[in-house]
C-alpha cells in the first residue's frame, strides 16, 4: 500500500517474499514420520533438496518453496523407507527351490549343493538385481546383506541407487569367492576400499554362524573391526538344535562363546535368535547387542520363535528382516511386519502385544539403529536423507482409514506402493522402476530357472520324500 513519508513523498511499500527453489515437494494425505512421538501429519508437504529432507510443513504454508518437481498424492501416505536388516539378496534366484524341509536338510542337501555348483559372480549379479527390484517395488530403501561375490553386489547396488550395508563373508571353508580366511578378508576389504566414496554403501563383517567359524577366525576379525569401525552381522541361536549341538561339542552356548571372545557389543548384529533364555537376554541387554527378527523364514523352516516381547522389555533394539527369498519366499517388509505382529500376539496370548506402531519402528528406525545409520535414515525428519515411499490407501482393501499405521500394517499390500525415493532420487515412479529394466530381469530369471531346475527336489503333500 502507498505510504506517505514525513517529507510528503509518497513511496510504494511492499513485502519481498523470498522463494527458495528445491528439488522436490511431495504433497501427501498423510506423512508417517516414525519420529520419537510417532507423529502422523495430515495434508503436509515434504520438502526435499538434493538428498535431504529440509522441511515438513502444512501444504498451505509451502508457497515459500519453488520445487523443480511437485508430486501431488492426495490419497497416499508417505512412509520412511523400510530397512530390511537381514537378507541374502542373490538367493532370490533360489526361491521355491527346496520348500517344506527342515533347516539342516534344506541347507546341507539342497541349498549349499546348488550354490557350490552355480553361485558365481553372474549368479550374484543377476540374483541381486532381481532382489533389489522386488525390494524397491515393496518400499525397501536399505538392506543389510550377507553373501559372496560382494563386488557384484556393490556394483548392482550402486547402479540401482538403493542403499545397502554389505557383509564381507567369513566362513571356515573354501567357496567360489575365496579359499581361506586371509582371502575372505583381503578380497572383502578391497571391495570396501573400491566403494569407499559411495554414500549409499557401507560394509560390515558377516561371519556365517558360530558353527561355521572358528575362535581363531573371530580373533583375527576383532582388531580389524576395531581399527576400521566395522560391525559384525551373524546368524546366532537360529535353532534349539544349534544351541544343543554347541553345548555337546564345546560345552558352551554359541552366545556365551561370543561373549568369551569379547564380541558382544553394540557393533554386533545377531540374526534369528529363536533359542534364548533369560540369561541370554540379560547378556544381550548388558552389551547393547542388536537382534534381527525374521519371523516368516523362522516359521517356514520351523526354526522356532524369537522372544521379541522379552527382548523389548529388556530394552534391546530389535529390527526386522526377511532373510533370503529361498527361505521366505519373498522379501516383502509389509508382509513381514504383519507376520511379526500377529505371531507375537498368538504366542503371548495378548492382543496388545507388539502393536502396529511397534513393528513399523522395527522395520524402519530400529533397522537404522542396527546399522548405525539412525542419524541419517529410518524416520522422516528435517536433516535426514530422503529415503521414503508413497502408498495409495484409497483402495477397497484399505478403506476406511481410522489409524493410518494400523491400516498400513494390517490391511495394505506392496502392490499399493506407487513411488520410492532413495537419497531424493526416484527409483519407482508410479509403479515403474527407473533404474532397472523389468523385462531384462524377467528374461534373466527365466534363464537361471533352466540352470537351477536340476537341483529342485520337491516333496510330496505329506512332507515325506
Amino acid at each position: 500500500m502507498p505510504v506517505k513519508r514525513p517529507n510528503g513523498v509518497i513511496q510504494q511499500s511492499f513485502f519481498i517474499h523470498h522463494i527458495m527453489q528445491v528439488s522436490l515437494q511431495i504433497n501427501a494425505r498423510w506423512i508417517i514420520t516414525v519420529d520419537a512421538d510417532d507423529s502422523v501429519l495430515h495434508h503436509h508437504a515434504l520438502i526435499i533438496d538434493g538428498d535431504k529432507i529440509i522441511d515438513i510443513l502444512p501444504q498451505g504454508e509451502a508457497t515459500k518453496y519453488s520445487p523443480l518437481n511437485l508430486v501431488e498424492i492426495s490419497n497416499h501416505a508417505v512412509v520412511p523407507g523400510f530397512i530390511n536388516a537381514h537378507t541374502h539378496a542373490a538367493m532370490s534366484l533360489l526361491k521355491g527351490l527346496a520348500d517344506d524341509l527342515p533347516l539342516d536338510e534344506w541347507l546341507n542337501e539342497h541349498i549349499w549343493p546348488a550354490e557350490t555348483e552355480l553361485a558365481d559372480e553372474h549368479f550374484v549379479k543377476d540374483g541381486t538385481e532381481l532382489a533389489i527390484a522386488e525390494m524397491i517395488r515393496s518400499g525397501t530403501t536399505c538392506f543389510n546383506d550377507m553373501y559372496f561375490f560382494i563386488d557384484q553386489t556393490a556394483l548392482v547396488v550402486s547402479r540401482a541407487g538403493i542403499r545397502a550395508n554389505i557383509g564381507i563373508p567369513i566362513i571356515d571353508f573354501p567357496t567360489r569367492w575365496a579359499k581361506d580366511l586371509d582371502e575372505y578378508i583381503s578380497k572383502g576389504l578391497a571391495v570396501r576400499d573400491q566403494f569407499n566414496n559411495n554414500k549409499l554403501i557401507t560394509f560390515s563383517f558377516s561371519p556365517h554362524a558360530p558353527y561355521t567359524v572358528s575362535d581363531e577366525s573371530f580373533k583375527t576379525l576383532q582388531p580389524i573391526m576395531d581399527e576400521l569401525g566395522l560391525s559384525m552381522h551373524i546368524h546366532v541361536h537360529e535353532t534349539q538344535s544349534e544351541v544343543d549341538d554347541a553345548i555337546e561339542k564345546q560345552g558352551i552356548k554359541p552366545l556365551a562363546r561370543l561373549n568369551n571372545l569379547e564380541l558382544l557389543s553394540p557393533d554386533l548384529i545377531t540374526v534369528h535368535m529363536t533359542a534364548l533364555d533369560d540369561d541370554d537376554i540379560k547378556q544381550l541387554a548388558t552389551h547393547s547387542v542388536h537382534v534381527v527378527h525374521c519371523p516368516e523364514s523362522n516359521l517356514k523352516l520351523a526354526s522356532g520363535f524369537c522372544p521379541v516381547l522379552s527382548l523389548f522389555e529388556a530394552g534391546i533394539n530389535v529390527a526386522l528382516g526377511t532373510d533370503g527369498s529361498a527361505s521366505n519366499n519373498d522379501i516383502d517388509m509389509l508382509g513381514e511386519m504383519r507376520t511379526a505382529a500377529l505371531l507375537a500376539k498368538g504366542i503371548s496370548g495378548k492382543a496388545n502385544s507388539l502393536s502396529a506402531h511397534d513393528v513399523l519402528r522395527m522395520a524402519t528406525i530400529n533397522g537404522a539403529k542396527t546399522l548405525g545409520l539412525n542419524d541419517q535414515i529410518g524416520s522422516i525428519e528435517i536433516g535426514k536423507q530422503a529415503d521414503v515411499f508413497a502408498i495409495n490407501l484409497k483402495q477397497i482393501e484399505t478403506q476406511p482409514v481410522y489409524d493410518v499405521i494400523s491400516t498400513l500394517v494390517y490391511s495394505a499390500s506392496r502392490s499399493q506402493i506407487s513411488d520410492v525415493w532413495v537419497a531424493g532420487k526416484r527409483l519407482l515412479d508410479n509403479h515403474e522402476l527407473t533404474t532397472l529394466d523389468e523385462s531384462v530381469l524377467l528374461e534373466k530369471a527365466k534363464q537361471w530357472h533352466g540352470k537351477i531346475t536340476p537341483f529342485h527336489h520337491p516333496v510330496n503333500k505329506t512332507g515325506v520324500k
